[in-house]
C-alpha cells in the first residue's frame, strides 16, 4: 500500500502535467496521512502552474508542515510506469476498503436489535450513497475518454421516418 502511494508520488513528480489528468484522485484515498499531504502539495503546484519537481514538492510539504526531521526525502524516490496507473490501484484499494466499510456498518445496523426497519433503510441508503461516490470516480478513472461526436449539419441529417409533412402539425392547427 505505501509502496503504491510512494511509487505514485515519484511519478507524479516526474511527470506532473498528468495529475491534472487525475481530478477523480483525492488525498482521502492515501492510507498515509503524510502521502495524502503530498499528494495536496502535488496538486496545488500544478494548479498554481509552479515547476514541479522533488524540491519544489518538499518545500511545499515543508510550508504546510508535513515533514518532521525523521522523514526521509527519499519518500519522491524513482519513478515507475504512469502516474494514472498507480492513481488507478489507489482508487481501486480505496474502493474495496470503502465497500467493506459500508457492509460492516449495514451488517452491525441489522444486528442491532433497537434499529427499527426504517432506520435500517436510511442508514443503508446513506452509507451505499457513499460506495456510489467513490464507485463514480472509479468508472470516471478507468473509462476510455470519449471522443467527440461531429456536428451534424442539416444538409447531412438523415432523413425522418414517415412520409414528408404537407401541413401544420395537429397542435399547431386552429379549431374553428
Amino acid at each position: 500500500m505505501a509502496d503504491e502511494e510512494r511509487l505514485l508520488l515519484a511519478t507524479a513528480t516526474a511527470h506532473p502535467a498528468d495529475i491534472e489528468q487525475m481530478p477523480w484522485l483525492t488525498a482521502d484515498d492515501f492510507t498515509h496521512p503524510l502521502h495524502a499531504g503530498l499528494w495536496q502539495c502535488l496538486t496545488a503546484l500544478t494548479r498554481r502552474r509552479a515547476p514541479v519537481h522533488p524540491v519544489t514538492v518538499l518545500w511545499e510539504a515543508q510550508q504546510r508542515g508535513l515533514l518532521t526531521p525523521g522523514i526521509a526525502p527519499a519518500l519522491l524516490g524513482t519513478p515507475a510506469s504512469s502516474p494514472q496507473y498507480w492513481g488507478e490501484r489507489i482508487l481501486q484499494r480505496f474502493l474495496l476498503a470503502t465497500a467493506r466499510q459500508v457492509g460492516h456498518r449495514i451488517e452491525a445496523s441489522t444486528d442491532d436489535r433497537a434499529t427499527t426497519p426504517y432506520q435500517l433503510i436510511v442508514g443503508s441508503r446513506r452509507a451505499l450513497a457513499e460506495l456510489s461516490a467513490v464507485r463514480t470516480r472509479w468508472h470516471h478513472a478507468t473509462s476510455p475518454t470519449p471522443t467527440p461526436l461531429p456536428a451534424r449539419t442539416r444538409a447531412t441529417a438523415p432523413p425522418r421516418a414517415g412520409p414528408p409533412r404537407t401541413t401544420a402539425p395537429p397542435a399547431a392547427r386552429i379549431s374553428r
